[in-house]
Formats: C-alpha cells, sequence, structure tokens
C-alpha cells in the first residue's frame, strides 16, 4: 500500500536553510542520497544545499522554479513512500560559473560535494587527470580569461576563488563509484592547479580536505508515469521527481575542517580505512550490474531485473561475486548477508533499472569494477573466467555496433594493454566472444 506526505509547496520567506554546502553534478541519485540524508540529519535547519548541474542544464530548470523542492519516491515492492525533500535551497546550471565561485569562496560554505560520475573527472587509462584532453587542455590554457567547461577546472576555479577571498579551509567530499576517490580528486586537483598556478596547487594541498566515500542506492531514471505517480501522491505538481529503492549505504573517510551535518543520525558510517567497503561495493554491486549492462542485454533483457531472473545471468553473477569474494577478506564486510541483499535489489519488480543506462561510459566503469578482478585472479593463479566473461560481453556489443570498424585485440588494447599481451587471456577471451556472439 502506497502512503504519502503532506505537501510543501513552498517555503515562508527566511525559513530556507543557510547555503553550507555547495553541490556539483546534481541529479536524481544525488537527490536520493546524500541531499535526502543532508535533509534527514539537518534537524535545526543548518546546511543547505546550492546544487549545480553538470552538463545538462535540465534539472536547474525544473528544480529553479521549485525553490529546490523536489519528491523523493521510496519504491518497495509492496508499494511507494513519497516526501517532499528541501534540503536543496537553490538551484543553477553548471555554465554559471560566476555563481558557483562566489558561493565556493563564501566562508559560510563548509563542503563541496560531487555527483559528477566517472567520466567526469576527465581520467587517462593511468587513473591520472589527462590534460591531452582537448576540454582539459583549454581549460588550462584559458584559465582565467574564459570560463571553464570541465569537473576538474571548475574546482580549480571556484578554489582560486576562494583563495582570493581569504576565505578558510574546506572539504570535497566525492560521491562517485570510483575507489580511493577522495585521493584521485586531491590529485586531480593538483594536477589541474600545478598546470596554471603552482601557489594556487601549494594553497589547495593546504586547505582542502578530500574525503573518500563509498555510496549506494539504486536510483532508475524518472518516467513520465512517476511524474503523474509523484502529483497523485502529494498534490505537489513535481517537474523532477525522483524515483529510488528502500536500500541505501554511505560510508565516509577523511577530515572536515569546516564542519559537516551529522550524517551518521541518518545511517552514515564513519571508518578509519574505506578500501574494503569501497571495493564490496565497486566488485559485487556495480560489477554485477556492469556485466549485465552487456550480458543482459546479448541475451535480449532490458532491466536488471529481468536479466537476473535469467537463470544464465544470474549463474553468470553469482560466478564473479565468487571470485571478487575471494579477494574481500574483512569479516566486517558480511559478505554472505551483502550479497542476500543485492540479489533482493535486484529482483525488486517495481525498480525498472535500464540495462542501457547503465552501459553509459562502459569503457571506464569495466576498467573500474571488472578488471581488478580479472587481475586478483590472475596473480593468484586462477583464471578468472567469470571477470573475463564480463570483459567478453562487453567487447562482443562493441564488435557489433553498426560502426564498429576495430578488431578484437584493438578493442581490448583501448581498454587495457595488459589484455592482450597474455596470449592465455586473450584467447579465453576470444573463445568467449565467440561463444556470446552465437546466444
Amino acid at each position: 500500500m502506497s502512503t504519502t506526505t503532506a505537501p510543501r509547496l513552498s517555503r515562508e520567506p527566511g525559513t530556507a536553510a543557510p547555503v553550507r554546502i555547495v553541490h556539483l553534478g546534481i541529479g536524481a541519485f544525488a537527490r536520493a542520497h546524500q541531499a535526502w540524508l543532508t535533509g534527514l540529519a539537518d534537524t535545526a535547519g543548518e546546511w543547505g544545499i546550492a546544487a549545480f548541474t553538470g552538463r545538462s542544464t535540465t534539472v536547474a530548470d525544473e528544480l529553479a522554479p521549485q525553490g529546490g523542492l523536489y519528491t523523493l519516491i521510496t519504491r518497495a515492492a509492496e508499494g511507494d513512500r513519497t516526501e517532499i525533500v528541501d534540503s536543496i535551497v537553490a538551484v543553477y546550471p553548471g555554465s554559471d560559473i560566476p555563481t558557483w565561485s562566489a558561493l565556493v569562496a563564501a566562508d559560510t560554505t563548509a563542503l563541496i560535494t560531487l555527483t559528477i560520475t566517472e567520466a567526469g573527472y576527465r581520467l587517462g587509462a593511468d587513473g591520472a587527470l589527462d590534460t591531452s584532453e582537448p576540454a582539459v587542455r583549454a581549460d588550462i590554457e584559458g584559465f582565467g580569461h574564459r570560463d571553464p567547461e570541465t569537473a576538474p577546472g571548475r574546482l580549480v576555479h571556484g578554489l582560486a576563488a576562494r583563495r582570493a577571498a581569504g576565505a578558510g579551509s574546506i572539504a570535497i567530499v566525492s560521491c562517485d563509484n570510483l575507489p580511493g576517490n577522495g585521493e584521485l580528486v586531491r590529485a586531480m586537483l593538483a594536477d589541474f592547479a600545478a598546470a596554471v598556478d603552482p601557489g594556487l596547487a601549494e594553497w589547495i594541498a593546504a586547505h582542502v580536505a578530500c574525503v573518500s566515500t563509498s555510496i549506494d542506492r539504486i536510483t532508475p531514471r524518472t518516467t513520465p508515469e512517476d511524474i503523474e505517480t509523484a502529483a497523485e501522491l502529494t498534490g505537489f505538481s513535481d517537474a523532477s521527481p525522483v524515483v529510488t529503492e528502500p536500500f541505501f549505504d554511505w560510508v565516509l573517510s577523511g577530515d572536515f575542517p569546516a564542519g559537516r551535518p551529522a550524517w551518521e543520525l541518518a545511517g552514515a558510517r564513519f571508518v578509519e580505512d574505506i578500501e574494503p567497503f569501497e571495493a564490496r561495493k565497486l566488485w559485487l554491486l556495480n560489477g554485477a550490474h556492469t556485466l549485465l549492462a552487456s550480458a543482459g542485454r546479448l541475451r535480449g533483457h532490458e532491466t536488471v531485473a529481468e536479466a537476473l531472473a535469467d537463470p544464465v545471468c544470474r549463474g553468470w553473477v553469482e560466478a564473479f561475486w565468487d571470485e571478487a569474494a575471494r579477494h574481500l577478506t574483512a569479516p566486517e564486510l558480511e559478505l554472505p548477508r551483502y550479497r542476500a541483499q543485492l540479489i533482493e535489489r535486484f529482483e525488486n519488480p517495481r525498480i525498472r533499472h535500464n540495462l542501457a543506462q547503465i552501459a553509459l561510459d562502459n569503457v571506464t566503469k569495466i576498467r573500474l569494477r571488472i578488471l581488478p578482478v580479472l587481475r586478483a585472479e590472475r596473480e593468484a593463479g586462477r583464471t578468472g573466467e567469470a571477470a573475463a566473461r564480463a570483459v567478453a560481453a562487453w567487447a562482443t556489443l562493441e564488435l557489433a555496433a553498426p560502426a564498429a570498424e576495430r578488431t578484437l585485440s584493438e578493442i581490448l588494447s583501448a581498454l587495457d594493454p595488459a589484455l592482450t599481451e597474455e596470449p592465455a587471456l586473450l584467447a579465453r577471451i576470444t573463445g568467449l566472444v565467440a561463444e556470446l556472439g552465437t546466444r
């Protein structure tokens, strides 16, 4: 049975929380996860979020007229629960660099949070900032003379404004599916800043704390039917509701020199060593999604739930989990319980998580979610068959693309040259591609 909340269609003047968090990359996941958790934790109304879009201005166009208010639909098998979230107090297009810089530079701003997706970090194959990429190169060469277009450029531009304003230290909290995302942000900022102003790079090293996180909540794309559901259940005509599952997880590790919301009140966990939690999430949940995004579509499925209902796909997922679990040994990870939760989440019949959506930016995702398991298995003297199958499923789709002109070796080498340097591994992936191409 569905439940509803009383709608809050507007705020009274002066009742919005003051801006203390600036968010880059506002989308459905950010609103289902950290914005929602911030609202739950901020019982005193002290931690308002000013949100900026990434590449598209759509969310700003939809949310700005609503004052940042949005409906969160928590979709369980037994029904929907709705609530109107008010933690976002202002929404801007990412191209509004003057407002971005002014808010980052404000001494009242304590946090920058990020959901810019893996591709937004502009990483090269070596995991470092790709300063040769045209957009990154343009931001570096035009720094101080033109508005930045990339996320690294915007971050450093905002931090340069904070330095110039004499504001204090700040924390950046990455909420993207990247291992060691806090350290990655630190390295990304250092590389970009060093290329434009060594003094700025020194200031960032001394005044910017980069927090690592492991984040988890399935958030499928909102449909027109979801917009109708939100209006029916709340009476609020919301142009941009968000649908999510009941489960959520947020693990954080790092320092907050200017303070933070009491996120632990909403269920977040703070740990000294985040690496085991990152690996569990990236390999088991995200790795299974990435496997299914290719293998499930090869077998004619459109959603995670459909693919997992296929015994063949489910067997491939379980085999991949078995391989990954051999390298996740910390007892606090509770792997049997976590795997059971994943099956329940994937099988939720009312969460339509499209495989084509998951497959976006698949090259980066395979490098982060599949290849580490494959390498670990090979180094342990095993074949890494299940991880190799995930690579092969992706490669099979790449070869079948209408404009495909590359050979399998070329495709694999672009993903990771090591895949073609070991004859036995290349032969096995080639064999798996042949098998998958006939299914």
